[in-house]
């Protein structure tokens, strides 16, 4: 019983040094990137001017107020955008498992119920009047 005691207590370390590995990289990691942020304030010059101070933009002096207003329809078009974009993400690896064999079927049959999903959500983008530039 001792000898079974004694492997479970060798087991149970030997398991817990990869966390401690880990954990050890961890904070190496972040004490490497506070260090970097510390010596990169320590040497940088601080000689503020009203140049320095002025809002940049693409090299052109600012002209007039500094708040903007966006269009909201702009936010739905990058929406609409995301949307595909993550259509497109899932339709690789599918091809690739629809390759394989005995997979053919079932995975024909989840694509085209992703696929009517994502028509379902056009379609409502075209009923809400979304894709239409006005």
């Amino acid at each position: 019983m001792a000898t079974a005691d004694a492997r479970l207590a060798a087991e149970s370390a030997a398991y817990f040094d990869g966390y401690g590995l880990v954990a050890l990289l961890g904070v190496l990691g972040v004490l490497f990137v506070a260090v970097a942020f510390g010596a990169g304030r320590l040497l940088r010059p601080v000689v503020p001017t009203p140049e320095k101070l002025l809002t940049y933009e693409c090299g052109v002096d600012p002209v007039g107020e500094g708040w903007a207003h966006t269009q909201v329809r702009y936010y739905v078009y990058a929406f609409l955008y995301v949307i595909f974009a993550v259509d497109s993400v899932f339709l690789f690896p599918w091809a690739t498992v629809f390759a394989a064999p005995g997979y053919g079927a079932a995975t024909l049959v989840e694509m085209f119920v992703f696929l009517g999903f994502l028509a379902v959500g056009l379609l409502y983008a075209w009923k809400k009047g979304v894709l239409e530039w006005t």
